[in-house]
């Protein structure tokens, strides 16, 4: 056991479970590329079947913000492309498809080529960087001999392959990804089969996400803590409404073995 410090608190804990974007890696420096790709080959693909490209807001549809150049800037935390799995994603690219002009067959297909050629993409360039302070976090936690997992809404395989790219994967003992449970965040399926997998009770396992679901997560499993963590300046009391604990980097956070 080893004492994890978030806000002057202390919380026993045996294990720490990380979402994976947003809370380890830099969300839009991986998902924003990945996006616009998705969405300019489905545009790509309407104008080719004789159809009017995307709207401009078409971003939007995902819970994707834009900048004043329009490349993706931000997310929503609580929406589709922060929450949702890369499924869900593509049944919402495929409902706009068909709202513009495709059947429901066409659209579905445009949109899983368009998945494909979006992930090939992210294969070749490996646009993965991790959060400030994050790897030195991991590293404290290794020493006082605490167990980690992370747990994601992103494919398993996917999360595997990005933790690899940034040279951390070894860092983990367990990776449970949305395709490995029957129920995707805000459920406890993820914690439990982590939990199950490190041998450890919810009760004694942290989580830390960025999203309020993470935070629902825990406290449907039944975790020690669930601590979100939010970006620097950011106000996050009503975005990570259940999470016992909010902090604006890794350096809030503190780790004591017990004696």
């Amino acid at each position: 056991m080893a004492d994890l410090i978030a806000g002057g608190v202390r919380y026993p804990v045996r294990a720490i479970l990380f979402d994976k974007d947003g809370t380890l890696l830099d969300f839009i420096y991986t998902w924003g590329r990945w996006s616009e790709r998705m969405l300019a080959r489905f545009s790509y693909g309407l104008r080719e079947r004789g159809l009017p490209p995307l709207p401009e807001e078409a971003c939007s549809w995902l819970g994707a913000l834009a900048g004043a150049d329009g490349r993706i800037a931000d997310y929503d935390r609580s929406g589709p492309l922060a929450m949702g799995t890369v499924g869900e994603l593509q049944t919402i690219l495929a409902w706009h498809g068909y709202r513009l002009g495709l059947s429901w067959a066409e659209a579905k297909v445009l949109a899983d080529e368009c998945r494909r050629d979006a992930d090939a993409d992210l294969e070749r360039t490996r646009p993965v960087t991790a959060l400030p302070h994050a790897l030195d976090f991991l590293r404290r936690c290794r020493q006082a001999g605490l167990s980690l997992a992370v747990v994601t809404a992103d494919e398993t395989a996917s999360a595997v392959r990005q933790l690899e790219w940034l040279g951390i994967r070894d860092c983990f003992d367990a990776c449970v990804g949305t395709d490995r449970v029957e129920r995707g965040k805000p459920y406890a399926d993820m914690v439990e089969l982590a939990c199950r997998e490190l041998g450890v009770p919810c009760a004694e396992v942290a989580v830390i996400g960025d999203t309020n679901g993470d935070m629902r997560m825990a406290k449907m499993a039944g975790a020690a803590v669930a601590i979100g963590i939010a970006e620097p300046g950011s106000s996050a009391s009503a975005r990570l409404a259940d999470a016992d604990a909010v902090v604006f980097s890794y350096r809030e956070l503190a780790i004591e073995e017990e004696e």
